[in-house]
């Protein structure tokens, strides 16, 4: 099934607040596309449900974590009068829609799925995999067909996720009626921006790894954690050649750094590839390089932490932009789930032709 509108849907689990990587994996893009007003209607999801799956025995980490999500959206330039930000779990139809998906793929199609794969590993649940957490893909489905969201802004890990999504769709369009959309999904531009690995030289930013840089840490936290950033390991002495390929300052600076960056902080060099082109052949010591990175981070994050210091000081706006987004949400869900139940003959006592046997067995 195809549709005329551009509806684009998003979003992120509250484990935590959010860090650089998901700033330039998916944050940046959202702002990008939310200020070009090339689409009719964008959906950013604070999956607190699915965060769930793995953290059921904690539930007052994800409840803490609510605020905290909705001012790095906020803070980062989400205008809630172009999108509308809504809490997952508020929205009971995405749940029926999980329900009703669950029939349309089998328990080896899911162990295929090389994100839930990966995800199993990094959490060491091989031997004792939560029900929800390994169905996680089937919810994904509900979420993002139940607005008929065409566009996914996604990291290049969750590729999969959207694949298993668009076959549930043509399972359930194919079977029932043509009812849902095919999602398409929309990746970063840059390839740093793809997977920003962690400071300490881990292949991922990752909350529970403890190598972040959070877009709500202060000026003097940034500091100190670029300073300390892995770099090469024998890139010993400022004459040695270094290596840039799988050195994260380098792959910070492909994802964040731009022209203007060298014209303001380093102008002996016009842009990254001149200054990749001295560090590897020898010649300029890591910390010159981190502190350029640390200029190119500041200039990112200023604006961010005073956008964010404005709605710290007004709790009140950010729940009823919650509460306004998940209002939204909750009409758009019911609408969609109400034409999924009457493709699959269960709306009974909307149908007139199943009310009407019923009167005939009288």
């Amino acid at each position: 099934m195809k549709q005329n509108k551009k509806i684009i849907l998003t979003g992120d689990r509250p484990t935590g607040k959010l860090h650089l990587g998901h700033y330039v994996g998916s944050l940046k893009n959202r702002v990008s596309i939310q200020n070009s007003n090339d689409y009719d209607e964008m959906y950013i999801m604070i999956a607190d449900a699915q965060a769930l799956t793995d953290n059921a025995d904690n539930p007052e980490k994800i409840r803490n974590s609510i605020f905290e999500v909705a001012l790095d959206y906020l803070s980062v330039g989400l205008d809630p009068k172009k999108v509308n930000i809504f809490i997952q779990s508020e929205v009971s139809a995405l749940t029926e829609l999980t329900f009703f998906y669950a029939n349309l793929v089998t328990v080896s199609r899911l162990q295929r799925n090389p994100t839930v794969k990966n995800e199993i590993k990094l959490r060491n649940f091989e031997a004792n995999i939560p029900v929800g957490f390994f169905t996680y893909p089937i919810s994904q489905a509900a979420d993002i067909t139940a607005f008929k969201a065409n566009i996914v802004p996604v990291g290049e890990d969750q590729l999969p996720m959207i694949e298993q999504t668009r076959e549930i769709v043509r399972s359930f369009n194919r079977i029932y009626e043509e009812v849902l959309i095919e999602p398409e999904a929309y990746l970063p531009t840059s390839k740093a921006a793809l997977r920003l690995p962690g400071i300490d030289g881990n292949a991922k930013m990752s909350k529970s790894l403890g190598n972040c840089i959070f877009l709500s840490d202060s000026k003097e936290e940034v500091e100190k954690k670029v300073l300390s950033m892995y770099t090469d390991p024998n890139h010993i002495r400022i004459e040695d050649p270094g290596n840039t390929k799988d050195n994260p300052v380098f792959t910070y600076l492909e994802a964040l750094v731009e022209e203007h960056h060298f014209q303001k902080y380093w102008n002996e060099y016009h842009n990254l590839d001149e200054l990749k082109a001295h560090y590897e052949r020898g010649g300029i010591g890591d910390m010159k390089v981190k502190r350029f990175l640390l200029n190119v981070i500041e200039e990112t994050l200023a604006p961010i932490r005073e956008r964010r210091a404005y709605y710290e000081e007004r709790p009140e706006e950010v729940i009823k932009i919650l509460r306004d987004g998940t209002e939204k949400a909750i009409t758009v869900a019911n609408k969609t789930l109400k034409e999924v139940k009457e493709a699959m003959k269960i709306n009974y006592f909307e149908d007139q032709t199943w009310l009407q046997t019923g009167k005939k067995c009288e």
